[in-house]
């Protein structure tokens, strides 16, 4: 491993209360990304302000501010208007899907998510071949 492995990384931040799904989300796309976990949209929103994040993977389901109100104000933010934004949820219904893209997700995925699709999906919002 090079010194600059980690600067040339992209860094996905993954916001989900499931420490679970984080791990699983840490294990899918590691080896690829610098993974960052968040599970609050204050603790999200600290994150992105302080870190470069590349792409930010949202749940829709979580205690307080969840990942739909979430993505509505960081897309309020002028910094943040551009951030891929992928909803990462367990929400699979067409209204859902819906929702998600009027608050300003780039992609909708659902879970369990595959993660070979997980970071074609990734790669694919940073204009990145894969």
């Amino acid at each position: 491993m090079s010194v600059n492995q980690s600067s040339q990384q992209a860094t996905v931040l993954a916001v989900d209360d499931s420490t679970v799904m984080q791990g699983l989300v840490k294990q899918a796309l590691s080896n690829t990304y610098n993974v960052l976990v968040a599970d609050n949209a204050v603790d999200a929103l600290s994150v992105i302000y302080h870190n470069k994040v590349s792409v930010l993977l949202l749940d829709v389901s979580m205690p307080g501010i969840d990942g739909l109100e979430l993505c509505r104000t960081i897309r309020s933010i002028p910094q943040f208007q551009a951030l891929p934004i992928i909803m990462l949820t367990a929400r699979d219904g067409a209204f859902d899907k819906v929702q998600g893209r009027l608050a300003g997700a780039t992609e909708y995925l659902t879970k369990p998510f595959d993660a070979e699709k997980l970071c074609e999906v990734i790669g694919s919002v940073l204009n990145v071949k894969t």
